[in-house]
């Protein structure tokens, strides 16, 4: 591991950041929806595909089996990356919405009867509102809310007042992915865990921003998605207790999460193979292994700092913009995220004047629409920040959206 971030060094990792967008370079500030990818997640794509393609559990000629020790391998380090006690509660999915689903659908099953009730928060993304309203209504369960106040943080008294013998799971993000909101996760744990509740994190936005062990959480359950951390679409991550995945039964019926079927009764695999129906994104999953041992080579803390100086210097730098307000708590409570509304301007007519300059950020609810209504806004304008972004990009940023403002004002 290196003793110092370099971000010269760091950036080089990136091809796509040598690409010009409308003639200018790409600034990429829409890390909250996917990071881009460094090269030796890319490489390693191809290397798969080049030479080592073939499905994995199901052969004993030399491909599967080579194909199978490096899927394994994969979760091999993602245990470790966020210290589980056991390989076999890491599942691989499609991603954090598949995890969601999965636990959701899962655990109602097993678990859920009339009357429960199930808390999730105002932040959420519509990935952990759904699935639960969903279930809720198939089971006849209550789902209850917890509110936030105008700064953009959970009400956590409002919390202890909707917690009861009744509550059955509650489901909340570790960071909003609209407003860059860190959460007390280990107060909601702690007191979910007091009346016997359940309790899955979503860490779709904490993964890459903060070191994860999910022992010292102690969350039942805990999600994100590859796409996130520098690895690919379309694979993600369920950890779960090994006690509790033993205990509920699997979400999607099919090949490789069985030991015996017949027409009369179907024997269901052990861990992880339950859980994991299907031929599965094997290419996926070893590339997310090489994403976190990329990471991992530069070094998660030296990455975080980075990333907090950046959001700190964005604050500051756009604090000078008139009518510019920025969302959700101070830096200090906040990870990664720059969520703005400017007075009279609609944050989409901004968006695509910064993607004529070859700035890309998000525009729009961010599939957290309770959020936007809570502050009575249609949208915002939101930048969120990687290992590879610059003070030199917020600059730009920042007199991009000040010639903006002055356009359409």
């Amino acid at each position: 591991m290196i003793s110092e971030f370099n971000i010269v060094d760091s950036r080089a990792q990136f091809p796509i950041l040598e690409r010009k967008i409308h003639g200018k370079p790409l600034i990429y500030l829409d890390n909250g929806a996917t990071t881009q990818k460094p090269i030796s997640v890319i490489n390693r794509i191809n290397q798969y595909y080049a030479d080592e393609n073939a499905n994995i559990h199901r052969g004993v000629h030399f491909l599967s089996d080579y194909s199978t020790n490096e899927y394994e391998q994969a979760r091999r380090i993602v245990q470790s990356f966020i210290n589980a006690a056991h390989e076999e509660e890491i599942i691989f999915t499609k991603g954090t919405t598949d995890s969601i689903n999965t636990i959701a659908n899962s655990f109602a099953n097993t678990f859920f009867e009339e009357g429960d009730e199930v808390i999730i928060s105002y932040l959420e993304h519509h990935s952990n509102i759904v699935p639960w309203q969903m279930v809720c209504d198939r089971v006849g369960a209550k789902l209850k809310v917890i509110p936030i106040d105008e700064n953009g943080e959970l009400v956590l008294s409002a919390y202890e007042s909707l917690l009861s013998e009744k509550t059955k799971f509650v489901a909340v993000n570790h960071i909003s992915n609209a407003l860059g909101t860190i959460n007390d996760i280990d107060a909601i744990i702690a007191k979910a865990h007091r009346v016997g509740a359940k309790v899955l994190i979503d860490g779709a936005q904490s993964i890459q921003h903060m070191k994860i062990d999910v022992q010292a959480m102690n969350a039942d359950f805990f999600v994100f998605s590859a796409h996130k951390l520098y690895g690919p679409t379309g694979v993600g991550i369920l950890y779960g207790k090994q006690k509790l995945l033993n205990k509920i039964g699997p979400y999607q019926g099919g090949g490789d999460m069985i030991k015996t079927v017949s027409f009369e009764k179907t024997v269901y695999n052990d861990l992880p193979h339950k859980f994991e129906a299907g031929t599965p994104n094997i290419v996926g999953g070893i590339a997310l292994g090489e994403a976190i041992k990329f990471i991992e080579s530069v070094g998660l803390e030296l990455i975080v700092k980075h990333e907090q100086d950046l959001l700190e210097y964005a604050d500051q730098s756009l604090s000078v913009i008139e009518g510019l307000k920025i969302l959700g708590p101070d830096s200090s409570r906040r990870s990664s995220v720059i969520s703005m509304v400017i007075d009279g301007i609609h944050p989409f007519d901004v968006g695509t004047l910064l993607d004529s300059k070859g700035i890309a950020i998000r525009t729009g609810h961010h599939c957290a629409q309770p959020i936007m209504d809570f502050y009575k806004i249609p949208g915002t304008l939101r930048a969120s920040i990687a290992m590879y972004n610059t003070k030199e990009e917020i600059d730009i940023l920042v007199e991009a959206i000040k010639k903006a403002v002055s356009l359409l004002r």
